[in-house]
């Protein structure tokens, strides 16, 4: 199956005026003042001469000033403050949200890790999926049904296999940061492409097999029965339909899986969203051109 992707791909200088003297007398008096202390450090044993030197003027260059000593001494150098930094936050709305997630939304808003694009983020401990859209307003909020297995790995090659190979224990629902796309699976439906090359994709919820009861599964208060899929990242279909596809339609986005066995910040480049704290340049991930399998982990 053809899938069609798109490639993701400021020194000033400052001109130092030179100020210059006209008045004579005041350049001869410096010159007078220059051959005394020469004559002065002649007739000096060595180190009262290296004492005068270090009496003079001009010795407080060769070593380090302190801050009050370099505005006396040196001239004057306009400059400006630091801008201070003021941190952005993404908007949950009332929607109700874990702490982790919070951060891992914050970081992005603030940081721009989205590169201007919609994004989502994966709680798997909480079982719920958030979708923003660029500017970090969410767009709307679901639960989800995740991989049967706990774990923020994968196993090499598993987007090649067929279902039935996949044990119990691979069925894993990868963490890390995804650049992700609609497009259709081989039934035509639609979907969210989100790890192209371990096939784990986002997309309405599977209900062709009733003896698993994903349905009534999402309609639980608890995250502790959203376990059963073989990766993949099943949400209401209502939802898919009214605020993912919408989010996506036209443009990439990228997926944040928060992981589940590990702390955030070894997944991300976190940082505390807070005034003056330096901005990270995020690291972008390339987009695969194509994906080995055309199987989709349901």
């Amino acid at each position: 199956m053809a899938i069609k992707r798109k490639r993701i791909g400021l020194r000033l200088l400052a001109m130092m005026p030179h100020q210059r003297s006209a008045n004579v007398r005041s350049l001869a008096a410096i010159l007078a003042k220059g051959l005394y202390l020469g004559l002065l450090a002649v007739s000096l044993p060595p180190h009262q001469a290296c004492a005068a030197d270090d009496a003079a003027p001009l010795s407080t260059l060769s070593r380090p000033l302190s801050a009050h000593e370099g505005t006396a001494t040196l001239p004057a150098i306009e400059t400006q403050p630091l801008m201070s930094h003021h941190p952005k936050r993404a908007n949950f709305e009332q929607e109700r949200a874990s702490h982790e997630a919070r951060h891992v939304a914050d970081w992005v808003v603030d940081s721009g890790d989205n590169r201007s694009m919609p994004f989502a983020i994966v709680d798997k401990t909480d079982a719920r999926v958030f979708v923003f859209a660029a500017n970090g307003r969410l767009r709307g909020a679901a639960p989800v049904l995740l991989g049967l297995t706990r774990g923020d790995g994968t196993v090499l090659g598993i987007g090649d296999r067929p279902l039935s190979t996949i044990r119990p224990q691979e069925r894993t629902t990868p963490a890390g940061r995804f650049v992700a796309a609609l497009d259709r699976n081989l039934r035509g439906k639609e979907i969210l492409w989100v790890d192209y090359e371990d096939a784990i994709s986002m997309h309405p919820v599977i209900t062709t097999k009733p003896a698993e009861r994903r349905l009534q599964r999402l309609a639980t208060p608890t995250p502790l029965d959203n376990r059963i899929s073989y990766g993949c990242i099943n949400v209401p279909a209502k939802f898919f339909e009214k605020v993912v596809r919408p989010a996506f339609t036209g443009t990439d986005g990228i997926v944040y899986v928060l992981p589940e066995t590990r702390m955030a910040r070894e997944v991300f480049a976190l940082y505390e969203v807070e005034g003056g704290h330096a901005r990270l340049e995020a690291v972008s991930q390339q987009v695969p051109t194509h994906i080995s399998s055309e199987a989709v982990r349901p």
